[in-house]
């Protein structure tokens, strides 16, 4: 678990850092290696890891647009997802998806830039698990902002009516973008949403990834035994802004130096010395985790980009009419002059 944490740490952190050349001084969103919006979790790594430490490859995971944590921590192959953000045609969608949109299908993941949008695929992939009389699992991961969205809501309650195999992972950063949690959500505990769905909820109130491990074990298992799903929500922080070129001037300073000093690694680094885990042997862990993501990142950069006749290809289009030269016309669609 420690040297996946450091993998997601140190990823966003090169990402940050290859994101912003070109961008800068006067900030250019389609400049750069890496163009368009860039969603970063540094902060987030013990939510990820704690929970997909218990997953299997044929269990299903969604996560919102703050997702490479979750995706390491899940196993999708980091040079193709590295690929991906980057735009490169050997990523994970050819590189037409982006960091919002990764899917890796070898280990069933997914995520989305749509707000609470994994919470009924999710449930989808537990309502096909029961049905196929398998012992696998889904897990959907929000952040606490989401959790008054009707796709939230409505999915509880599907899942505990039906009672799936699904544990939602609430993502508790205080912020919903720029506004504190307090001024946009009734309750300080989103666990609290579980109690009208007749389902258990449980939150973790530090970003300790033993003790997230320790909840996830709860969940998971008595999903994996059938008993249904569960609500979990623990708490990460967001040490860095809601995007890249975010000034946050929302938010207090001090808030920010808050979350820096929280740090769910140094956290762990603690306990595993505490344990008699020598520094030799976490400057090794270090060591292999920062290298695969350098070398990942190192790769992609050397990916081709997309023709762009690419842009026609994977898209949807009109059924095709009696005669294939004629386009679709209004009546052929359905819509009106």
């Amino acid at each position: 678990m420690y040297e996946t944490m450091v993998m997601a740490r140190h990823y966003e952190e090169r990402l940050q850092e290859e994101y912003l050349e070109g961008k800068q001084p006067a900030f250019d969103i389609s400049a750069g290696p890496i163009p368009g919006e860039l969603h970063l979790a540094a902060g987030h790594e013990a939510s990820g890891v704690g929970v997909c430490h218990h997953l299997r490859a044929e269990d299903t995971v969604t996560a919102p647009h703050r997702p490479h944590h979750i995706a390491i921590a899940k196993g999708v192959d980091l040079k193709a997802m590295t690929a991906e953000i980057f735009g490169r045609e050997t990523g994970l969608s050819g590189g037409k998806g982006g960091h919002m949109h990764l899917f890796d299908p070898d280990v069933n993941f997914a995520c989305s830039g749509i707000i609470a949008e994994g919470c009924p695929p999710a449930v989808g992939a537990g309502l096909a698990a029961k049905k196929r009389n398998t012992d696998s699992v889904a897990v959907a991961f929000l952040g606490e902002g989401a959790i008054d969205q009707g796709a939230f809501l409505e999915s509880l309650n599907l899942a505990s009516v039906q009672n799936l195999p699904v544990v939602f992972v609430i993502e508790d950063n205080d912020w919903a973008i720029s506004m504190p949690k307090e001024r946009v959500t009734d309750v300080t505990n989103g666990a609290q949403r579980a109690a009208g769905f007749d389902l258990p909820g449980t939150r973790v109130d530090a970003d300790d990834v033993i003790a997230i491990s320790d909840a996830a074990t709860d969940a998971i298992g008595r999903a994996r035994d059938g008993n249904g799903p569960s609500l979990l929500e623990v708490q990460v922080h967001r040490r860095m802004g809601h995007f890249m070129g975010d000034a946050e001037g929302y938010r207090p300073d001090a808030d920010k130096d808050a979350a820096t000093r929280r740090d769910s690694i140094e956290r762990l680094e603690t306990k595993l010395r505490a344990s008699d885990i020598d520094d030799e042997t976490l400057d090794e862990l270090r060591s292999r985790a920062r290298e695969r993501v350098d070398d990942a990142i190192e790769w992609a950069k050397e990916q081709p980009e997309p023709e762009p006749s690419a842009a026609y290809e994977d898209v949807f289009s009109s059924p095709p009419s009696e005669d294939p030269e004629r386009a679709p016309s209004v009546a052929d669609t359905g819509g009106e002059d």
